[in-house]
């Protein structure tokens, strides 16, 4: 299995082109489902969890095409809605196709979906939305068996419990071919779920409300394809910014909205970092050791997010300093941990809290990615590290970033790929 080996303590200098965002393309390509014929989406990255989308899109009869950052999916030949066990094991997300085989083909089968190992995340809520609308959903041996009731999915008001991101996704998406008006009260409001929204409206979905907690759908209309452009990756943009603040340097971050991500680089800037936006770039100088910042909570969006808290603690970590997290979305987000501390970090765990202590500069050490998030921590922990740092089980990084080795490189990072 290869590793990333790399040599600590190089400043980074330059710029970055931000990849399309992971959290988007997901649900976009599983919304070309909808409309019969060819959708052209623009700015797809190339990632292990895209693959298996596309995978899984090819397998229920679609036409799939790529040519570069461009995915053609050509949905008039669809004809399966089930979607075997190995293909749903290889990442949660794979639970959106649920809503959209439902809206298309009024029936899917498949089994509880896999992916990073970050605690319970329960599908409760999708299943509790899907049948609302009108959908029969047995579960037998881990498996889904979902098929419209008599009278077809109709439109209501839903009201979730909590701002479930993959909820909110998968009512949009069955929402869009049910008669009359759904009303999602208690949405999701983050930037991936408004790009999502615009692809339906480009679909022909009257859709509105998506960034705030109400959105609406007008569902049953005729819809066709279309072209469309994902948005920047937002988490992506954070990694390179927290590299840059561990290493020193200055960078600039290309191709993402940094509206969106307010609420780390605000957390970047107490840290001591000078940053300077515009409406699609950001550009970070760090000239000293990271200091500590008041508490960091993890919360739904426009909260700080949770996919960011592995990678701005990597960074602190080897900064000055005492900084609190407290994880409030995920059960199993510290797994991360153990690995840092491997690199010198002094980091205290008590339930959803961690304490990090900055150890003026961390060391080289064999570590291993233990997820996503937890992989690309320790990439920034390993850039402003004194010394060699092999980072093993590359397939978790892979699931979203693209070429990160290559990137990092070309901003000065002594970063390799070892067979």
């Amino acid at each position: 299995m290869s590793y990333y080996e790399i040599q600590g303590g190089r400043a980074l200098f330059g710029s970055v082109a931000i990849h399309g965002a992971k959290n988007s393309v997901l649900p976009i390509l599983a919304a070309c489902l909808l409309a019969p014929g060819q959708s052209v989406i623009e700015n797809c990255p190339e990632l292990s969890d895209v693959s298996a989308t596309l995978d899984i899109l090819r397998l229920l009869g679609c036409r799939v095409d790529r040519e570069g950052d461009t995915v053609a999916v050509d949905a008039s030949t669809l004809y399966r809605w089930d979607i075997p066990e190995h293909l749903m094991r290889e990442m949660r997300s794979s639970v959106i196709f649920l809503g959209a085989l439902l809206a298309r083909l009024g029936k899917a089968e498949l089994s509880y979906p896999g992916g990073c190992e970050l605690g319970p995340r329960p599908i409760d809520l999708h299943l509790a939305a899907l049948r609302a609308l009108g959908a029969g959903i047995t579960e037998e041996q881990g498996a889904l068996c979902c098929e419209c009731r008599r009278g077809g999915l109709q439109g209501r008001k839903l009201c979730l419990s909590i701002p479930s991101v993959g909820a909110t996704e998968n009512v949009m998406l069955a929402a869009c071919r049910c008669p009359g008006l759904t009303t999602i009260v208690g949405a999701a409001r983050e930037p991936e779920i408004v790009d999502l929204q615009e692809f339906l409206r480009c679909l022909g979905v009257p859709i509105s409300g998506a960034g705030t907690s109400t959105v609406t759908i007008q569902g049953g209309t005729q819809l066709h394809p279309a072209r469309y452009r994902v948005m920047g990756d937002r988490i992506a943009a954070a990694t390179y910014l927290c590299g840059a603040a561990a290493a020193g340097g200055e960078v600039e971050v290309t191709g993402f909205a940094p509206d969106t991500l307010t609420a780390v680089l605000s957390c970047l800037e107490e840290a001591g970092c000078v940053i300077h936006t515009e409406l699609d770039r950001a550009v970070l100088t760090s000239t000293g050791p990271l200091r500590g910042i008041d508490p960091v909570r993890t919360a739904p969006y426009p909260g700080f997010p949770t996919d960011a808290q592995a990678i701005l603690m990597a960074a602190l970590a080897g900064g000055e300093g005492a900084t609190l997290f407290v994880e409030n979305i995920f059960d199993s987000r510290y797994r991360h941990v153990d690995e840092l501390r491997r690199m010198g970090a002094n980091i205290q765990v008590a339930g959803r809290a961690a304490m990090v202590t900055g150890a003026g500069r961390l060391h080289g050490a064999a570590v291993r990615s233990t997820d996503l998030r937890g992989g690309a921590a320790l990439v920034v922990a390993a850039l402003g590290a004194e010394g060699t740092t092999q980072i093993h089980q590359l397939n978790h990084i892979r699931r979203g970033y693209q070429t990160l080795d290559k990137s990092l490189r070309a901003l000065g990072a002594e970063i390799q790929e070892v067979p």
